[in-house]
């Protein structure tokens, strides 16, 4: 990879390439360990650098724009929340070796949160709900709108509509394309005319961090921005069910029609991923079909008690 012509494919995103960004642009770091991360996003390859910070590289020229937006806002939002949120340290220059900026932060200690590493899953719902209630009310002026640059979380879901409805048609039998279609159609009814707010826009476990089996640290923010944030609510259905959700649903400031839209939101991915993975990965198709029939089942009893 000699220029920015040569565009670095995932796997070359490694930690080879980051000792020599480093020692280049941070020799003042030079002599820190670099170590990859196991659980690396689609967006992003991270590593943790010594014992006190981290490096995200984006993993394609889509996601770059991800990393001024964090080092412009983070700072300023930080403050405001009561869970932590990465800092960043340092931002990378776009090179011969790498052709976008990249990033520096501030290490998070923490796990991606799954059922076996929670100890109260309706506090967690509530923490995570108070927090997200607390990111709302930030003063959004001048903060980033929805756009195609964060896959238009936050702005009008009519966006996915022909999309959606290719994968209920694709999918056939395998989904109940009839109460997939009414919860869809809803989604789209349930306009939003409230006043943009800040929302982070990838509300899921891998971005939830837990220490000691609460709820500690959002970590991600590349989605963020302002506008609607009925988009944070997919985790209600991803994650949480029964009495879990009840308890974040009691904390989040979110009229019905948010609600419908939030399950518009994850009707629309959970659809898209099951239609392009149930014959490459049945465990990815698995979860896809167990948030449907979760968002499904809530629509039902939501709409029959409304």
């Amino acid at each position: 990879m000699n220029s920015t012509d040569c565009l670095p494919t995932k796997e070359e995103i490694n930690a080879s390439l980051v000792k020599q960004l480093i020692g280049i642009q941070f020799p003042q770091w030079s002599d820190l360990t670099i170590q990859p991360i196991e659980l690396n996003g689609w967006d992003n390859n991270t590593f943790r650098l010594g014992e006190e910070m981290s490096v995200r590289l984006p993993s394609a020229e889509w996601y770059s724009a991800q990393v001024e937006k964090e080092h412009r806002w983070l700072p300023k939002l930080a403050p405001c929340l009561p869970l932590t949120i990465p800092i960043p340290l340092a931002m990378g220059a776009p090179s011969e070796l790498y052709p976008w900026h990249w990033s520096i932060y501030r290490w998070i200690e923490g796990e991606p949160a799954t059922i076996e590493r929670i100890a109260d899953l309706i506090e967690f719902a509530k923490s995570l709900a108070q927090f997200l209630t607390a990111l709302q009310q930030i003063d959004p002026t001048d903060g980033p709108v929805p756009g195609p640059q964060n896959f238009y979380r936050g702005g009008d879901l009519a966006v996915y509509d022909s999309e959606t409805r290719q994968a209920i048609q694709k999918l056939g039998s395998k989904v109940d394309a009839k109460a997939a279609t009414k919860v869809w159609e809803a989604a789209l009814r349930a306009t939003w005319l409230g006043s943009p707010v800040w929302f982070h826009g990838d509300v899921a476990t891998g971005n939830l961090l837990v220490r000691n089996g609460r709820l500690s640290a959002v970590i991600d923010f590349g989605s963020s921005g302002v506008g609607d944030p009925a988009c944070d609510l997919v985790i209600a259905w991803t994650l949480f069910s029964g009495d879990c959700r009840e308890a974040f649903r009691s904390v989040m400031t979110a009229d019905a029609a948010a609600w419908r839209r939030g399950r518009g939101w994850a009707l629309w991915k959970a659809l898209i991923t099951l239609a392009g993975t149930i014959e490459s990965s049945p465990k990815r198709a698995a979860e896809a079909s167990k948030v449907i029939d979760e968002v499904l089942e809530d629509h039902r009893n939501q709409e029959t008690e409304g």
